[in-house]
């Protein structure tokens, strides 16, 4: 995980370097400043340090992966990776929802893209407890 934060962090550090050339470039080379890419950069800045910031943190808590080592060989991240879902039909519901909820708040039909939010936290759960068993079916 130390990979993906410094990856993240330099991202980071290259959006807040080009937002200030960019603002000054703006500044005296038209009327004023282009306050919209000028934004649009600095905010990019900022998800990018939120992703590496979270990335960093995780990386505490996990074990090292071969990825953290810089000498690591492609055997070293040989065997199982984890559990993926062979077959799950909550994703596609997630992506329903989230469609019916960009046409409802396109269209300004704001009681829709409410229901659709329903729809949208129905499916996360089902996706988040599809595989779960309580104590009482063991």
């Amino acid at each position: 995980m130390k990979i993906e934060a410094r990856i993240f962090e330099a991202i980071a550090v290259f959006f807040i370097v080009v937002g200030v050339i960019y603002t000054v470039a703006t500044h005296f080379y038209y009327t004023g400043v282009e306050w919209a890419g000028a934004a649009c950069l600095f905010f990019s800045a900022i998800l990018a340090l939120l992703a590496g910031t979270y990335f960093r943190f995780v990386a505490r808590r996990v074990e090292i992966r071969p990825e953290d080592y810089d000498d690591a060989e492609i055997e070293d991240g040989a065997g199982e990776l984890g559990f993926f879902s062979p077959h799950s039909y909550w994703p596609i519901m997630v992506a329903a929802g989230a469609t019916l909820f960009a046409i409802g708040f396109a269209s300004s039909n704001f009681w829709f893209a409410i229901a659709s939010v329903v729809v949208i936290l129905g499916a996360v759960t089902g996706l988040v407890m599809e595989y779960h068993v309580g104590p009482e079916k063991h």
